[in-house]
Protein backbone atom coordinates (compact mmCIF):
# COMPACT_ATOMS: atom_id res chain seq x y z
CA UNK A 1 0.00 0.00 0.00
CA UNK A 2 1.58 3.25 -1.12
CA UNK A 3 1.52 5.72 1.71
CA UNK A 4 3.39 9.23 2.80
CA UNK A 5 6.10 9.10 5.63
CA UNK A 6 6.93 11.98 7.73
CA UNK A 7 10.01 11.93 9.89
CA UNK A 8 11.74 14.45 11.88
CA UNK A 9 14.23 13.63 14.21
CA UNK A 10 13.99 9.85 15.11
CA UNK A 11 9.70 10.48 15.33
CA UNK A 12 8.23 9.45 12.13
CA UNK A 13 4.24 8.98 11.01
CA UNK A 14 2.51 6.97 8.36
CA UNK A 15 -0.40 8.74 6.49
CA UNK A 16 -1.65 5.87 3.76
CA UNK A 17 -3.10 8.83 1.37
CA UNK A 18 -2.27 8.62 -2.87
CA UNK A 19 -2.23 12.18 -2.88
CA UNK A 20 -2.24 15.18 -0.63
CA UNK A 21 -1.81 19.21 -0.68
CA UNK A 22 1.22 20.59 1.46
CA UNK A 23 0.39 24.52 2.47
CA UNK A 24 2.28 27.58 4.15
CA UNK A 25 2.34 30.94 4.62
CA UNK A 26 4.83 32.72 2.72
CA UNK A 27 7.01 34.51 5.68
CA UNK A 28 7.36 37.86 4.26
CA UNK A 29 3.97 38.63 2.04
CA UNK A 30 1.95 36.56 4.42
CA UNK A 31 0.12 34.92 1.59
CA UNK A 32 -0.50 31.22 1.24
CA UNK A 33 0.91 28.75 -1.31
CA UNK A 34 -0.01 25.77 -1.89
CA UNK A 35 1.77 22.56 -3.57
CA UNK A 36 -0.23 19.14 -4.65
CA UNK A 37 0.86 15.74 -4.65
CA UNK A 38 0.70 12.22 -5.42
CA UNK A 39 2.65 9.25 -4.75
CA UNK A 40 3.42 7.04 -6.85
CA UNK A 41 6.21 4.42 -8.30
CA UNK A 42 7.17 5.10 -4.59
CA UNK A 43 7.72 8.70 -5.21
CA UNK A 44 6.11 11.96 -5.07
CA UNK A 45 5.24 13.95 -8.06
CA UNK A 46 3.76 17.51 -7.75
CA UNK A 47 1.40 18.30 -10.00
CA UNK A 48 0.01 21.76 -9.40
CA UNK A 49 0.97 24.55 -7.26
CA UNK A 50 -0.93 27.57 -6.74
CA UNK A 51 -0.08 31.06 -4.71
CA UNK A 52 -2.69 33.73 -4.26
CA UNK A 53 -0.74 36.54 -4.86
CA UNK A 54 2.79 37.78 -5.95
CA UNK A 55 5.43 39.98 -4.30
CA UNK A 56 8.63 39.15 -2.58
CA UNK A 57 10.52 35.99 -4.20
CA UNK A 58 7.04 34.18 -5.10
CA UNK A 59 6.53 35.52 -8.89
CA UNK A 60 4.50 33.20 -10.23
CA UNK A 61 6.19 31.47 -13.48
CA UNK A 62 4.84 32.74 -17.20
CA UNK A 63 3.42 29.48 -18.03
CA UNK A 64 0.87 30.89 -14.86
CA UNK A 65 -2.87 31.03 -15.34
CA UNK A 66 -5.20 33.16 -12.80
CA UNK A 67 -7.72 31.13 -11.81
CA UNK A 68 -10.53 30.95 -8.40
CA UNK A 69 -8.29 33.95 -6.91
CA UNK A 70 -4.79 32.43 -7.41
CA UNK A 71 -2.29 31.63 -9.72
CA UNK A 72 -2.17 28.36 -10.65
CA UNK A 73 0.74 26.28 -12.71
CA UNK A 74 2.57 22.93 -12.91
CA UNK A 75 6.20 23.00 -11.62
CA UNK A 76 8.93 21.26 -13.90
CA UNK A 77 10.50 19.47 -11.29
CA UNK A 78 11.38 15.28 -11.63
CA UNK A 79 9.63 13.08 -9.15
CA UNK A 80 11.45 13.04 -6.24
CA UNK A 81 11.95 10.36 -3.48
CA UNK A 82 12.27 12.85 -0.56
CA UNK A 83 11.12 16.33 0.37
CA UNK A 84 13.28 18.12 3.25
CA UNK A 85 10.76 21.06 4.49
CA UNK A 86 12.50 23.78 6.78
CA UNK A 87 11.03 24.53 9.79
CA UNK A 88 11.91 28.00 11.59
CA UNK A 89 9.71 28.73 14.85
CA UNK A 90 9.39 32.24 13.43
CA UNK A 91 6.70 31.62 10.80
CA UNK A 92 3.88 29.69 10.60
CA UNK A 93 4.01 26.29 10.19
CA UNK A 94 2.95 23.94 7.22
CA UNK A 95 0.11 22.73 6.80
CA UNK A 96 -0.73 18.85 5.27
CA UNK A 97 -4.15 18.35 3.61
CA UNK A 98 -5.60 15.15 2.64
CA UNK A 99 -8.99 13.40 3.02
CA UNK A 100 -11.00 16.82 3.10
CA UNK A 101 -9.13 18.12 6.28
CA UNK A 102 -5.78 20.17 6.96
CA UNK A 103 -3.50 19.59 9.90
CA UNK A 104 -0.77 21.84 10.88
CA UNK A 105 2.29 19.53 10.82
CA UNK A 106 3.53 20.63 14.21
CA UNK A 107 -0.18 18.85 15.51
CA UNK A 108 0.77 15.76 13.60
CA UNK A 109 4.23 15.69 14.58
CA UNK A 110 5.02 17.54 18.11
CA UNK A 111 8.64 16.93 18.00
CA UNK A 112 8.44 19.65 14.93
CA UNK A 113 8.73 22.49 17.47
CA UNK A 114 12.13 21.54 18.40
CA UNK A 115 13.51 20.54 14.99
CA UNK A 116 14.18 22.77 12.03
CA UNK A 117 14.03 19.90 9.39
CA UNK A 118 11.23 17.39 8.41
CA UNK A 119 11.12 14.68 5.71
CA UNK A 120 8.25 13.74 3.64
CA UNK A 121 8.74 10.51 1.47
CA UNK A 122 6.87 7.89 -0.04
CA UNK A 123 6.57 5.06 1.15
CA UNK A 124 5.28 1.63 0.87
CA UNK A 125 3.56 -0.07 3.91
Amino acid sequence: MTALCISAGVASITLYVNSFTLAWMHSVEKIRWEEQWTIHDNALHVVLASVRGSGAGMEPPLDAHFLNGAWQYTPHIPPLQTLRLAHSPFTQGYELCFGGECYALSALMSELLTLDTMVLEACER
